[in-house]
């Protein structure tokens, strides 16, 4: 998996960049091992630059697996939590849609079952 980062309105920092990568390392346990054309693009930094308080970090993250783009974004007074946030929630969202997936299989596999149970009792 390719992990790209990009900084807005704050340096990128060697501790920020070791953090992201860390983190989305973790996501790519979800991913099919053998697949390399994953990419994944965070983005970090300051919603702007005038404010003291309040949810002034952000984090984004777009994650391209499967001919899909999935994203997630947060908000927080720490850009750690953002960065945990962002993290959290593209997990979240990789094994909803590997559980629909197995969902389609097992449903398409019931219907061959069941259409071979009408063949095989038609011929009785």
């Amino acid at each position: 998996m390719q992990i790209t980062i990009k900084a807005t309105n704050i340096e990128l920092t060697e501790a920020i960049r070791d953090y992201v990568n860390k983190k989305f390392n973790l996501v790519s346990k979800f991913v099919r091992k053998s697949d390399e054309s994953v990419l994944c693009r965070v983005e970090v930094g300051k919603i702007t630059q005038h404010h003291k308080k309040g949810e002034v970090f952000r984090a984004e993250g777009r994650l391209h697996v499967d001919g899909k783009e999935l994203y997630a974004t947060s908000e927080k007074e720490d850009l750690y939590a953002a960065i945990d946030d962002v993290k959290d929630e593209l997990v979240r969202v990789l094994t909803s849609t590997k559980e629909k997936k197995m969902d389609m299989i097992r449903k398409g596999g019931a219907r061959i079952k069941n259409m071979l149970k009408g063949l095989y009792d038609w011929r009785k």
